[in-house]
Protein backbone atom coordinates (compact mmCIF):
# COMPACT_ATOMS: atom_id res chain seq x y z
CA UNK A 1 0.00 0.00 0.00
CA UNK A 2 1.00 3.47 -0.61
CA UNK A 3 2.37 5.53 1.75
CA UNK A 4 0.13 8.79 0.89
CA UNK A 5 -3.25 9.07 2.05
CA UNK A 6 -6.13 11.04 0.15
CA UNK A 7 -9.71 12.37 1.32
CA UNK A 8 -12.06 12.86 -0.76
CA UNK A 9 -14.70 15.29 0.33
CA UNK A 10 -17.68 15.74 -2.40
CA UNK A 11 -21.09 16.43 -3.71
CA UNK A 12 -21.57 13.67 -6.56
CA UNK A 13 -23.81 10.73 -6.31
CA UNK A 14 -22.45 7.96 -3.68
CA UNK A 15 -22.42 5.57 -6.11
CA UNK A 16 -19.72 7.23 -8.18
CA UNK A 17 -17.77 8.52 -5.28
CA UNK A 18 -17.80 4.84 -3.78
CA UNK A 19 -17.14 3.32 -7.27
CA UNK A 20 -13.72 5.77 -7.33
CA UNK A 21 -12.71 5.00 -4.00
CA UNK A 22 -13.62 1.36 -4.67
CA UNK A 23 -11.20 1.64 -7.62
CA UNK A 24 -8.18 3.17 -5.96
CA UNK A 25 -8.25 0.93 -2.99
CA UNK A 26 -7.43 -2.17 -6.02
CA UNK A 27 -4.77 -0.28 -7.27
CA UNK A 28 -3.46 -0.10 -3.39
CA UNK A 29 -3.96 3.37 -2.73
CA UNK A 30 -5.56 4.55 1.09
CA UNK A 31 -8.52 6.36 0.05
CA UNK A 32 -10.78 7.83 1.95
CA UNK A 33 -14.08 8.78 1.30
CA UNK A 34 -15.77 11.24 3.54
CA UNK A 35 -19.29 13.27 2.50
CA UNK A 36 -19.32 15.75 5.31
CA UNK A 37 -16.18 18.35 6.07
CA UNK A 38 -16.39 17.04 9.61
CA UNK A 39 -15.72 13.97 8.40
CA UNK A 40 -11.93 14.67 7.13
CA UNK A 41 -8.69 14.81 10.13
CA UNK A 42 -6.19 16.40 7.99
CA UNK A 43 -4.19 16.37 10.70
CA UNK A 44 -2.40 13.33 10.39
CA UNK A 45 0.94 13.68 8.05
CA UNK A 46 -0.39 10.41 6.08
CA UNK A 47 -2.60 12.80 4.75
CA UNK A 48 -1.06 14.15 1.27
CA UNK A 49 -4.02 15.33 -0.72
CA UNK A 50 -7.41 16.39 0.04
CA UNK A 51 -9.65 16.17 -3.21
CA UNK A 52 -12.95 18.45 -3.49
CA UNK A 53 -15.72 18.64 -5.80
CA UNK A 54 -17.95 21.58 -6.65
CA UNK A 55 -15.99 23.79 -3.98
CA UNK A 56 -14.18 27.01 -5.02
CA UNK A 57 -10.76 27.96 -3.96
CA UNK A 58 -11.91 30.37 -1.27
CA UNK A 59 -14.10 27.67 0.35
CA UNK A 60 -11.38 25.14 0.38
CA UNK A 61 -8.80 27.37 1.52
CA UNK A 62 -11.37 28.74 4.39
CA UNK A 63 -12.53 25.11 5.36
CA UNK A 64 -8.16 24.29 5.57
CA UNK A 65 -7.49 27.25 8.16
CA UNK A 66 -10.61 25.55 9.61
CA UNK A 67 -9.01 21.93 9.58
CA UNK A 68 -5.29 22.87 10.33
CA UNK A 69 -5.70 25.05 13.26
CA UNK A 70 -3.93 22.09 15.24
CA UNK A 71 -1.12 21.58 13.10
CA UNK A 72 2.18 21.97 15.25
CA UNK A 73 4.09 24.90 13.89
CA UNK A 74 6.04 24.17 10.86
CA UNK A 75 3.86 21.41 9.74
CA UNK A 76 2.77 20.80 5.92
CA UNK A 77 -0.85 21.22 4.26
CA UNK A 78 -1.95 18.93 2.18
CA UNK A 79 -2.76 19.91 -1.76
CA UNK A 80 -6.42 21.19 -1.98
CA UNK A 81 -7.27 19.70 -5.82
CA UNK A 82 -9.98 19.05 -7.86
CA UNK A 83 -11.70 16.05 -8.59
CA UNK A 84 -9.86 15.78 -12.16
CA UNK A 85 -6.93 15.02 -10.38
CA UNK A 86 -8.12 11.80 -8.69
CA UNK A 87 -9.69 10.42 -11.85
CA UNK A 88 -6.59 11.21 -13.76
CA UNK A 89 -4.33 9.51 -10.78
CA UNK A 90 -7.10 6.52 -10.71
CA UNK A 91 -6.73 5.88 -14.71
CA UNK A 92 -2.48 6.55 -14.92
CA UNK A 93 -2.68 3.93 -11.70
CA UNK A 94 -0.89 6.00 -10.04
CA UNK A 95 -0.54 9.78 -8.43
CA UNK A 96 0.10 12.24 -11.39
CA UNK A 97 2.26 14.99 -11.07
CA UNK A 98 -0.09 17.90 -9.85
CA UNK A 99 -0.62 20.52 -12.76
CA UNK A 100 -2.49 23.59 -13.25
CA UNK A 101 -5.82 22.30 -14.01
CA UNK A 102 -5.91 20.35 -11.29
CA UNK A 103 -5.64 22.76 -8.58
CA UNK A 104 -9.00 24.32 -7.17
CA UNK A 105 -9.87 27.27 -9.60
CA UNK A 106 -9.25 30.67 -7.76
CA UNK A 107 -12.46 32.60 -9.09
CA UNK A 108 -10.78 36.21 -9.84
CA UNK A 109 -13.48 39.08 -9.05
CA UNK A 110 -13.61 41.11 -12.76
CA UNK A 111 -12.38 44.67 -12.26
CA UNK A 112 -15.20 46.48 -13.46
CA UNK A 113 -14.92 49.85 -15.05
CA UNK A 114 -16.10 52.52 -13.66
CA UNK A 115 -19.82 53.79 -14.15
CA UNK A 116 -19.80 56.88 -16.70
CA UNK A 117 -20.15 60.23 -14.53
CA UNK A 118 -23.75 61.85 -14.88
CA UNK A 119 -23.44 65.40 -15.85
CA UNK A 120 -25.94 68.36 -16.25
CA UNK A 121 -26.23 69.68 -19.79
CA UNK A 122 -26.19 73.38 -18.54
CA UNK A 123 -23.39 75.26 -17.05
CA UNK A 124 -25.48 77.36 -14.72
CA UNK A 125 -26.52 73.37 -13.27
CA UNK A 126 -23.04 72.14 -12.46
CA UNK A 127 -21.46 72.80 -8.90
CA UNK A 128 -18.02 74.54 -9.31
CA UNK A 129 -16.01 73.59 -6.30
CA UNK A 130 -12.88 75.81 -5.62
CA UNK A 131 -10.99 72.39 -5.06
CA UNK A 132 -11.52 69.60 -7.07
CA UNK A 133 -10.31 66.28 -7.65
CA UNK A 134 -8.51 66.43 -10.96
CA UNK A 135 -5.97 68.96 -10.77
CA UNK A 136 -3.24 67.50 -13.02
CA UNK A 137 -6.27 66.84 -15.88
CA UNK A 138 -7.97 70.12 -15.19
CA UNK A 139 -4.07 71.93 -15.42
CA UNK A 140 -3.19 70.09 -18.81
CA UNK A 141 -6.75 71.04 -20.51
CA UNK A 142 -6.57 74.51 -19.50
CA UNK A 143 -2.51 74.84 -20.77
CA UNK A 144 -3.99 74.01 -24.34
CA UNK A 145 -6.78 76.56 -23.70
CA UNK A 146 -4.51 79.37 -22.77
CA UNK A 147 -2.32 77.77 -26.17
CA UNK A 148 -5.09 78.15 -28.40
CA UNK A 149 -6.21 81.68 -26.87
CA UNK A 150 -2.94 83.02 -27.58
CA UNK A 151 -3.26 81.80 -31.22
CA UNK A 152 -6.60 83.08 -31.13
CA UNK A 153 -7.98 80.29 -31.85
CA UNK A 154 -11.53 80.91 -29.83
CA UNK A 155 -13.21 77.80 -31.08
CA UNK A 156 -10.45 75.48 -29.40
CA UNK A 157 -10.30 78.08 -26.98
CA UNK A 158 -13.41 77.40 -26.22
CA UNK A 159 -13.95 73.82 -26.22
CA UNK A 160 -10.95 73.18 -23.86
CA UNK A 161 -12.35 75.04 -21.59
CA UNK A 162 -15.72 73.64 -21.58
CA UNK A 163 -14.20 70.10 -20.92
CA UNK A 164 -12.13 71.52 -18.09
CA UNK A 165 -15.26 73.31 -16.32
CA UNK A 166 -17.14 69.53 -16.66
CA UNK A 167 -13.70 68.11 -15.14
CA UNK A 168 -14.06 70.25 -12.42
CA UNK A 169 -17.53 69.77 -11.72
CA UNK A 170 -17.22 66.07 -11.22
CA UNK A 171 -17.95 64.42 -8.09
CA UNK A 172 -14.80 62.48 -7.57
CA UNK A 173 -11.52 61.43 -9.59
CA UNK A 174 -10.99 60.24 -13.13
CA UNK A 175 -9.40 57.37 -12.93
CA UNK A 176 -10.76 55.08 -16.67
CA UNK A 177 -11.58 56.82 -19.82
CA UNK A 178 -15.48 55.34 -19.64
CA UNK A 179 -16.14 57.73 -16.86
CA UNK A 180 -16.18 60.58 -19.50
CA UNK A 181 -18.58 58.58 -21.61
CA UNK A 182 -21.51 60.84 -22.54
CA UNK A 183 -20.73 63.96 -20.68
CA UNK A 184 -21.55 67.06 -22.13
CA UNK A 185 -18.45 69.45 -24.04
CA UNK A 186 -16.12 66.39 -23.77
CA UNK A 187 -14.59 66.12 -27.00
CA UNK A 188 -12.39 63.61 -28.60
CA UNK A 189 -9.55 65.77 -28.41
CA UNK A 190 -10.06 66.35 -24.83
CA UNK A 191 -10.68 62.56 -24.16
CA UNK A 192 -6.82 61.65 -26.18
CA UNK A 193 -5.50 64.28 -23.80
CA UNK A 194 -6.98 62.56 -20.69
CA UNK A 195 -6.42 59.17 -21.75
CA UNK A 196 -2.68 59.76 -22.73
CA UNK A 197 -2.83 61.34 -19.02
CA UNK A 198 -4.12 58.42 -17.67
CA UNK A 199 -2.24 55.70 -18.97
CA UNK A 200 1.42 57.77 -19.10
CA UNK A 201 1.31 60.68 -16.35
CA UNK A 202 1.97 62.74 -19.41
CA UNK A 203 0.41 64.15 -22.36
CA UNK A 204 2.79 64.91 -25.17
CA UNK A 205 1.21 67.42 -26.82
CA UNK A 206 0.57 69.55 -23.71
CA UNK A 207 4.15 69.11 -22.67
CA UNK A 208 5.64 70.35 -26.10
CA UNK A 209 3.18 73.44 -25.61
CA UNK A 210 4.83 74.30 -21.94
CA UNK A 211 8.58 73.99 -23.59
CA UNK A 212 7.73 75.66 -26.40
CA UNK A 213 9.11 79.31 -26.65
CA UNK A 214 6.01 81.49 -28.07
CA UNK A 215 4.14 80.18 -25.28
CA UNK A 216 6.37 81.01 -22.57
CA UNK A 217 6.47 84.39 -23.82
CA UNK A 218 2.96 85.22 -24.46
CA UNK A 219 2.62 83.90 -20.91
CA UNK A 220 5.09 86.64 -19.69
CA UNK A 221 3.79 88.94 -22.09
CA UNK A 222 -0.18 88.73 -21.31
CA UNK A 223 0.83 89.04 -17.53
CA UNK A 224 1.73 92.43 -18.00
CA UNK A 225 -1.37 94.98 -17.05
CA UNK A 226 -2.72 96.21 -20.20
CA UNK A 227 -1.48 93.93 -22.54
CA UNK A 228 -3.42 91.66 -24.23
CA UNK A 229 -2.85 88.60 -26.93
CA UNK A 230 -3.01 90.71 -29.79
CA UNK A 231 -0.12 93.27 -28.43
CA UNK A 232 2.12 90.29 -27.02
CA UNK A 233 1.85 88.41 -30.03
CA UNK A 234 2.98 91.57 -32.37
CA UNK A 235 5.91 92.04 -29.62
CA UNK A 236 6.76 88.41 -30.10
CA UNK A 237 7.14 88.73 -33.93
CA UNK A 238 9.17 91.74 -33.51
CA UNK A 239 11.82 90.00 -31.69
CA UNK A 240 10.98 91.20 -28.12
CA UNK A 241 11.63 88.60 -25.48
CA UNK A 242 12.05 89.60 -22.20
CA UNK A 243 10.76 92.49 -19.93
CA UNK A 244 14.28 94.30 -20.09
CA UNK A 245 13.53 94.17 -24.00
CA UNK A 246 10.53 96.26 -23.11
CA UNK A 247 12.30 98.35 -20.43
CA UNK A 248 14.59 99.38 -23.54
CA UNK A 249 12.03 100.29 -25.53
CA UNK A 250 9.86 102.74 -23.75
CA UNK A 251 8.02 104.30 -26.72
CA UNK A 252 6.39 101.16 -27.48
CA UNK A 253 4.40 101.01 -24.15
CA UNK A 254 1.13 103.11 -23.66
CA UNK A 255 0.81 104.83 -20.40
CA UNK A 256 -1.08 101.75 -18.67
CA UNK A 257 1.51 99.58 -19.95
CA UNK A 258 4.50 101.56 -18.43
CA UNK A 259 2.43 101.01 -15.29
CA UNK A 260 2.23 97.58 -15.26
CA UNK A 261 5.49 97.17 -16.19
CA UNK A 262 6.62 99.62 -13.56
CA UNK A 263 4.97 97.32 -10.45
CA UNK A 264 5.02 93.92 -12.66
CA UNK A 265 6.80 92.26 -9.44
CA UNK A 266 3.82 93.65 -7.19
CA UNK A 267 1.15 92.98 -9.18
CA UNK A 268 2.66 89.19 -10.59
CA UNK A 269 2.04 88.68 -6.70
CA UNK A 270 -1.20 87.10 -5.02
CA UNK A 271 -2.76 89.13 -3.48
CA UNK A 272 -4.55 87.77 0.33
CA UNK A 273 -8.24 87.93 1.26
CA UNK A 274 -7.46 89.82 3.91
CA UNK A 275 -5.68 92.51 1.42
CA UNK A 276 -9.42 92.35 -0.28
CA UNK A 277 -11.05 93.37 2.79
CA UNK A 278 -8.77 95.80 3.83
CA UNK A 279 -8.74 97.34 0.22
CA UNK A 280 -12.50 97.20 0.93
CA UNK A 281 -13.26 99.22 3.58
CA UNK A 282 -10.91 102.28 2.00
CA UNK A 283 -13.40 101.92 -0.92
CA UNK A 284 -16.37 101.76 1.31
CA UNK A 285 -15.12 104.39 3.14
CA UNK A 286 -14.52 106.84 0.27
CA UNK A 287 -17.79 106.15 -1.38
CA UNK A 288 -19.49 106.75 1.51
CA UNK A 289 -17.98 110.14 1.53
CA UNK A 290 -18.91 110.87 -1.82
CA UNK A 291 -22.41 109.41 -1.91
CA UNK A 292 -24.38 108.87 1.15
CA UNK A 293 -26.37 105.74 0.94
CA UNK A 294 -24.29 104.14 -2.12
CA UNK A 295 -23.15 100.53 -1.77
CA UNK A 296 -20.00 98.69 -2.81
CA UNK A 297 -19.59 95.07 -3.12
CA UNK A 298 -16.75 92.76 -3.40
CA UNK A 299 -17.20 90.76 -6.87
CA UNK A 300 -14.48 89.00 -8.86
CA UNK A 301 -12.85 85.37 -7.07
CA UNK A 302 -13.23 87.21 -3.85
CA UNK A 303 -16.58 86.82 -4.14
CA UNK A 304 -16.73 83.40 -5.62
CA UNK A 305 -15.10 81.98 -2.31
CA UNK A 306 -11.80 82.47 -3.26
CA UNK A 307 -8.68 83.09 -0.62
CA UNK A 308 -6.57 84.60 -3.13
CA UNK A 309 -6.21 86.04 -6.66
CA UNK A 310 -4.79 88.59 -9.06
CA UNK A 311 -6.83 91.81 -8.69
CA UNK A 312 -10.22 93.13 -6.35
CA UNK A 313 -13.27 94.33 -7.96
CA UNK A 314 -15.40 96.40 -6.71
CA UNK A 315 -19.53 96.86 -7.73
CA UNK A 316 -20.55 100.14 -7.04
CA UNK A 317 -24.54 101.29 -7.14
CA UNK A 318 -26.69 103.49 -4.91
CA UNK A 319 -30.28 102.45 -4.09
CA UNK A 320 -32.04 105.76 -6.70
CA UNK A 321 -31.49 104.82 -10.29
CA UNK A 322 -29.83 108.38 -11.60
CA UNK A 323 -27.93 109.40 -8.05
CA UNK A 324 -25.04 106.88 -9.17
CA UNK A 325 -23.93 109.61 -12.11
CA UNK A 326 -20.75 111.23 -11.70
CA UNK A 327 -20.17 109.39 -8.42
CA UNK A 328 -16.39 107.53 -9.39
CA UNK A 329 -14.37 110.40 -10.63
CA UNK A 330 -15.64 111.98 -7.16
CA UNK A 331 -14.30 108.57 -5.11
CA UNK A 332 -11.21 108.71 -7.19
CA UNK A 333 -10.26 112.47 -6.24
CA UNK A 334 -10.74 110.92 -1.78
CA UNK A 335 -8.60 108.43 -3.14
CA UNK A 336 -5.89 110.19 -4.35
CA UNK A 337 -5.77 112.60 -1.95
CA UNK A 338 -4.89 109.56 0.76
CA UNK A 339 -2.11 108.74 -1.51
CA UNK A 340 -3.84 105.36 -2.75
CA UNK A 341 -3.54 105.94 -6.69
CA UNK A 342 -0.79 104.94 -8.16
CA UNK A 343 -2.08 104.50 -11.63
CA UNK A 344 -6.06 104.72 -13.15
CA UNK A 345 -7.92 105.03 -16.16
CA UNK A 346 -11.01 106.38 -15.93
CA UNK A 347 -13.93 105.11 -18.74
CA UNK A 348 -17.32 107.42 -18.49
CA UNK A 349 -20.86 105.25 -18.68
CA UNK A 350 -22.06 104.35 -22.58
CA UNK A 351 -25.19 103.31 -20.82
CA UNK A 352 -27.53 106.94 -21.91
CA UNK A 353 -29.47 105.42 -24.50
CA UNK A 354 -30.56 101.68 -24.03
CA UNK A 355 -32.41 101.45 -26.95
CA UNK A 356 -29.07 102.41 -29.29
CA UNK A 357 -26.02 100.96 -26.74
CA UNK A 358 -22.92 101.38 -28.28
CA UNK A 359 -20.81 98.72 -29.43
CA UNK A 360 -18.33 97.58 -26.88
CA UNK A 361 -15.39 95.24 -26.72
CA UNK A 362 -15.33 93.41 -23.56
CA UNK A 363 -17.45 93.26 -20.51
CA UNK A 364 -18.93 96.23 -19.54
CA UNK A 365 -18.01 98.29 -21.48
CA UNK A 366 -20.87 100.31 -21.19
CA UNK A 367 -20.85 100.71 -17.16
CA UNK A 368 -18.53 103.64 -15.17
CA UNK A 369 -15.69 102.60 -14.45
CA UNK A 370 -11.86 102.80 -13.46
CA UNK A 371 -8.95 100.32 -13.64
CA UNK A 372 -6.77 101.04 -11.21
CA UNK A 373 -3.24 100.25 -9.22
CA UNK A 374 -3.94 101.25 -6.04
CA UNK A 375 -0.89 101.34 -3.31
CA UNK A 376 -1.80 99.12 -0.25
CA UNK A 377 -0.16 99.77 3.07
CA UNK A 378 1.70 97.01 4.84
CA UNK A 379 2.03 96.62 8.53
CA UNK A 380 5.45 96.14 10.05
CA UNK A 381 6.77 92.79 8.86
CA UNK A 382 4.61 92.07 6.37
CA UNK A 383 5.46 89.17 4.44
CA UNK A 384 5.21 90.39 0.73
CA UNK A 385 5.18 87.17 -1.69
CA UNK A 386 8.78 87.50 -4.35
CA UNK A 387 10.02 90.15 -1.54
CA UNK A 388 13.85 89.41 -1.13
CA UNK A 389 14.79 92.86 -0.06
CA UNK A 390 13.15 94.20 3.30
CA UNK A 391 9.82 94.14 3.92
CA UNK A 392 8.26 97.52 1.73
CA UNK A 393 5.80 99.95 3.79
CA UNK A 394 3.13 98.96 0.56
CA UNK A 395 2.85 96.84 -1.95
CA UNK A 396 0.94 97.97 -5.77
CA UNK A 397 -2.33 95.74 -6.08
CA UNK A 398 -5.05 95.83 -9.01
CA UNK A 399 -8.43 97.02 -8.55
CA UNK A 400 -11.04 97.62 -10.55
CA UNK A 401 -13.76 99.90 -9.54
CA UNK A 402 -17.28 99.45 -11.33
CA UNK A 403 -20.32 101.62 -11.04
CA UNK A 404 -23.85 100.23 -12.40
CA UNK A 405 -27.48 102.02 -11.61
CA UNK A 406 -29.78 99.89 -9.64
CA UNK A 407 -31.73 98.87 -12.45
CA UNK A 408 -28.57 96.80 -14.03
CA UNK A 409 -27.07 95.91 -10.83
CA UNK A 410 -28.15 92.36 -11.10
CA UNK A 411 -27.01 91.95 -14.33
CA UNK A 412 -23.31 93.75 -13.58
CA UNK A 413 -23.40 91.72 -10.54
CA UNK A 414 -23.52 88.39 -12.43
CA UNK A 415 -20.51 89.41 -14.88
CA UNK A 416 -18.47 91.34 -12.22
CA UNK A 417 -18.64 87.95 -9.98
CA UNK A 418 -17.61 85.49 -12.98
CA UNK A 419 -16.03 83.42 -13.48
CA UNK A 420 -14.89 84.14 -17.19
CA UNK A 421 -15.27 80.23 -17.98
CA UNK A 422 -18.39 80.26 -16.18
CA UNK A 423 -20.10 83.68 -18.06
CA UNK A 424 -18.95 82.24 -21.23
CA UNK A 425 -21.30 78.80 -20.67
CA UNK A 426 -23.65 80.97 -19.72
CA UNK A 427 -24.21 82.44 -22.84
CA UNK A 428 -21.54 85.86 -22.81
CA UNK A 429 -18.76 86.45 -24.70
CA UNK A 430 -15.18 86.57 -23.47
CA UNK A 431 -13.41 89.63 -24.28
CA UNK A 432 -10.02 91.53 -23.87
CA UNK A 433 -10.39 92.55 -20.38
CA UNK A 434 -10.89 88.82 -19.20
CA UNK A 435 -14.96 88.92 -18.56
CA UNK A 436 -17.34 88.73 -20.23
CA UNK A 437 -19.65 91.02 -23.06
CA UNK A 438 -22.77 93.06 -23.65
CA UNK A 439 -24.93 89.96 -23.72
CA UNK A 440 -25.80 90.13 -20.03
CA UNK A 441 -27.33 93.47 -20.77
CA UNK A 442 -30.94 92.99 -20.38
CA UNK A 443 -31.53 95.06 -24.26
CA UNK A 444 -29.61 91.92 -25.25
CA UNK A 445 -30.39 88.86 -22.93
CA UNK A 446 -34.40 90.29 -23.08
CA UNK A 447 -37.31 88.42 -21.41
CA UNK A 448 -34.88 85.19 -20.66
CA UNK A 449 -32.33 86.54 -18.52
CA UNK A 450 -35.40 88.22 -17.06
CA UNK A 451 -36.92 84.92 -16.13
CA UNK A 452 -33.15 83.78 -15.00
CA UNK A 453 -32.74 86.82 -12.43
CA UNK A 454 -36.10 86.09 -11.14
CA UNK A 455 -34.70 82.25 -9.97
CA UNK A 456 -32.12 83.64 -7.85
CA UNK A 457 -31.69 86.32 -5.42
CA UNK A 458 -28.72 87.91 -7.46
CA UNK A 459 -29.09 91.00 -4.24
CA UNK A 460 -27.98 89.36 -0.84
CA UNK A 461 -25.57 90.15 1.33
CA UNK A 462 -22.09 91.02 1.01
CA UNK A 463 -20.66 87.77 2.47
CA UNK A 464 -22.79 85.76 0.53
CA UNK A 465 -21.56 84.33 -3.28
CA UNK A 466 -23.73 85.11 -6.10
CA UNK A 467 -24.27 82.16 -8.95
CA UNK A 468 -26.92 81.20 -11.15
CA UNK A 469 -27.34 77.78 -10.21
CA UNK A 470 -23.29 77.36 -9.35
CA UNK A 471 -21.80 76.87 -6.47
CA UNK A 472 -18.80 78.76 -5.23
CA UNK A 473 -15.76 78.98 -7.17
CA UNK A 474 -14.91 77.43 -10.33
Amino acid sequence: MMMAAWCVLGTKPLFLLALLTFTAALQSICVTLCLAEEEIEVQSPEVTHVVMEGTSAEEATCWQERKTASLPPGGSHPALLDISWFTDSMEAGHPVPVEGRHRLEVAVPRKELPSPAWMPPYACQRPTPLTHHNTSLLDALETLAEAAGFDRSEGRQLSFCRAASVLKALPGPVTALSQLQGLPHFGEHSRRVVQELLEHGVCEEVERVRLSERYQIMKLFTQIFGVGVKTADRWYREGLRTLDDLREQPQRLTQQQKAGLRHHQDLSALIQRSDAEALHQVVEAAVGQALPGATVTLAGGFRRGKLQGHDVDFLITHPQEGREAGLLPRVMCCLKKQGLVLYHQHQCSQQRDPAHPARQNHIMDAFERSFCIFRLPQPPGADVEGCQKPCPTWKAVRVDLVVAPSSQFPFALLGWTGSKVGSVLLGARPGAGGRVTRSLFPQHFGGELRRLTAMVCLIQSREATVVVGMAPGH
